[in-house]
């Protein structure tokens, strides 16, 4: 039997849909084998470990998210582990995200130890192969609604990029031959979708 199901499991109950912000990180940091989210209802998914595959594009978009901002300097850049406290009451977590120093200028440095309770400007999602696509497009229009500027949604079977933009239709582009530009949110920033698909060769 396998330790891991093939879809997430979903921990409902009074108990959990009671812990406060605090007892969520604690109870995460307690488990730190599970990577978990929590929906605005309190409940807490516990996600699948992600292929390979779709681990290495994650990896390499945070690399160059993160390439791009040591350069510019104007934010900080998050990998899968990091959760945030969105304004409808979830604490998700994308595979890649980008915080502005403007926006961090408000948050402790304690605070910033935990969870952060703001929505980043910039976040991408990378399909796993136990991701149902709507499930993964109905977690971005969630970005969004809680104020994030620029989401991507990436997956390579077949190769599709999803750009969300508040306030605009979904824009979809197929094949990783391109690369896409993180403009006004990301001033300079293009992501170069071709390192995506060396990433899964």
């Amino acid at each position: 039997m396998s330790y891991y199901p093939e879809a997430p499991l979903i921990l409902h109950g009074a108990v959990v849909a009671s812990f406060s912000d605090d007892e969520f990180f604690d109870f995460c940091q307690a488990n730190p084998d599970l990577r978990m989210e929590r929906t605005a209802q309190g409940e807490i998914i516990i996600m699948t470990p992600a292929g390979f595959v779709s681990s290495a594009q994650s990896l390499e978009v945070a690399r160059q998210l993160g390439n791009w901002n040591k350069k510019t300097k104007l934010g900080r850049v998050a990998d899968s582990s990091a959760g945030y406290v969105l304004p409808d009451g979830a604490t998700l977590s994308p595979d890649a995200s980008w915080v502005s120093l403007t926006k961090l200028e408000d948050v402790s440095l304690t605070s910033r130890r935990k969870f952060l309770h703001l929505c980043p400007e910039f976040v991408v999602e990378v399909i796993s192969p136990t991701d149902r696509l709507a499930d993964a497009q109905a977690k971005m229009a969630q970005w969004l609604a809680n104020g994030a500027q620029l989401g991507l949604l990436l997956t390579d079977s077949p190769e599709t990029a999803y750009i969300y933009r508040p306030g605009q239709p979904v824009e979809e582009m197929q094949g990783f031959d391109n690369e896409l530009s993180g403009e006004p949110v990301l001033p300079g920033f293009t992501l170069d979708l071709r390192e995506l698909r060396e990433a899964a060769a």
